[in-house]
């Protein structure tokens, strides 16, 4: 491709706008993750309990926004001040929990539907990262930190929100925070964040912006229908696995387990009788 046009291309993908389209599916993902969240007693759950219903899902699409104010120490409840958003998130909600038939729920579960919905959502999801580590750099200038947390948070907020969304249905599950096991969208948020703040806050990288963002939008884009599609697991397993063996004590614990037995706390519960 002409580098020109492509630039021309990275420059319209930077200048998206996100409503109607991309707000639609970020919405209609969120909602039928709760669904699949209550499996088989979505049906039930929902007729009996539509307000707690609702609150978790406008928690879940509007989350990003509610998590970034938090940490930054602005209204959180500003994300529902766009009304429009608000009225399209319900009426996706509404569609797919209580359409006719359940034409609502399975459009949007339709394996074509569902992909163009991950790809729009994953360019919404670099323009959160984007826009959180830019809104956190005009408060907290030099805050790297900072500005790599809310872009990740904004990124992925419904993995963050996980416990309270659950808790607002009546389901207490403490080792569903997202820190004990981070899920590859927010691995992938934080690296973005990463790469958004070096490219802002120093001269490391000599691309025009416009291309940085848009080679964010292809890898999300890219990891996210490989997942759907070919069943691509997390790509930063190996790395992860290599690293805490190296830095994490995998390699001593190793060692002395070879040279030395295991521990003997561990000796103790392997001589322990089984209970019948």
């Amino acid at each position: 491709m002409d580098p020109e046009a492509f630039l021309d291309l990275a420059n319209q993908v930077t200048k998206l706008k996100m409503y109607p389209y991309f707000d639609l599916a970020h919405a209609a993902l969120c909602c039928l993750a709760v669904r699949e969240d209550l499996s088989s007693g979505s049906q039930p759950f929902s007729r009996k309990h539509p307000l707690s219903l609702w609150v978790s899902s406008m928690l879940v699409i509007f989350s990003g926004g509610i998590l970034g104010n938090l940490l930054l120490g602005e209204p959180i409840i500003a994300p529902l001040k766009a009304n429009n958003q608000l009225l399209l998130s319900s009426i996706v909600w509404y569609l797919i929990f209580y359409s006719p038939f359940d034409v609502g729920f399975k459009f949007f579960k339709f394996l074509p539907v569902k992909v163009v919905c991950a790809a729009l959502k994953e360019i919404y999801r670099a323009k959160k990262v984007h826009d959180g580590v830019v809104h956190a750099s005009k408060i907290y200038p030099s805050a790297y930190v900072i500005m790599i947390i809310v872009g990740a948070v904004k990124g992925n907020g419904p993995g963050f929100v996980k416990i309270l969304e659950r808790l607002c249905r009546g389901v207490w599950t403490p080792s569903a925070v997202e820190f004990l096991a981070p899920n590859f969208s927010t691995k992938a948020c934080l690296l973005a964040s990463l790469i958004y703040v070096i490219d802002k806050q120093s001269d490391i990288i000599t691309a025009p912006a416009s291309i940085v963002h848009f080679g964010i939008v292809l890898f999300f884009v890219y990891f996210k229908l490989s997942s759907m599609l070919l069943g691509i697991t997390d790509p930063f397993v190996p790395f992860e696995n290599l690293f805490c063996a190296i830095f994490m004590g995998g390699l001593v614990d190793v060692f002395q387990e070879t040279f030395y037995g295991k521990p003997k706390t561990e000796e103790a519960e392997a001589e322990k009788p089984k209970s019948e």
